[in-house]
């Protein structure tokens, strides 16, 4: 990649990385087309080749950037700082939900690349993603006061069941043409109160 890119200022850089993210989004590898990239972007493709030297490398390095910010992002609220099972999960809602202000089609990206197959991309690929293919227990777990949860809750399952239902919930958001943000927040915030009321004493 050209180092002419990182040289853009940063406005500049978030709207071709958006304009990638949307496109790609859209559609597989193989069937997105540079024109359209650099016409959402504002550039022409010329000079998208002048910052990225194919295709491949775009794609590689975007998925690179979801990592990087999402790792950012999360660092910077201190998401696993608290001791609170369910507000960390709300906590963590409200960083994805800024971050999709961000960069709205990042979350479909990141779904699209997790399926991609095309022979050209699908090694890197699986690299990126493969440390994040595997569901952990959150560490919170270990610190939780079982003395506050209903009598016989597998903690473990629990945190699998909220997790799974949190991805999922994001994934249905994200296949609406214009997410409003705000009632996301809402709906979480719903969904984290019964979570309570299931779980809780």
């Amino acid at each position: 990649m050209n180092d002419k890119f990182f040289a853009l200022p940063t406005e500049k850089q978030n709207k071709i990385i958006n304009a990638g993210f949307k496109v790609f989004s859209h559609n597989t590898y193989k069937k997105s087309p540079v024109n359209e990239i650099a016409l959402e972007a504002g550039i022409s493709k010329s000079l998208l080749f002048f910052y990225f030297k194919n295709k491949k490398e775009l794609y590689i390095f975007l998925l690179k950037k979801v990592e990087e910010i999402t790792k950012k992002t999360l660092a910077e609220a201190g998401i696993n700082e608290s001791d609170d099972i369910f507000e960390m999960m709300y906590k963590g809602l409200i960083i994805k939900a800024k971050m999709m202000k961000d960069y709205p089609d990042m979350g479909k990206f990141s779904i699209n690349a997790y399926y991609e197959k095309d022979p050209d991309v699908v090694n890197e690929v699986h690299e990126i993603i493969a440390p994040y293919t595997k569901i952990n227990t959150n560490p919170t777990i270990a610190n939780l006061d079982i003395s506050k949860f209903k009598e016989g809750i597998n903690l473990r399952l629990m945190y699998q069941d909220m997790y799974l239902a949190s991805e999922g919930y994001m994934w249905r958001m994200q296949q609406m043409d214009k997410i409003d943000i705000d009632k996301v927040v809402k709906d979480y915030r719903e969904i984290i109160d019964f979570w309570k009321s299931l779980y809780l004493k």
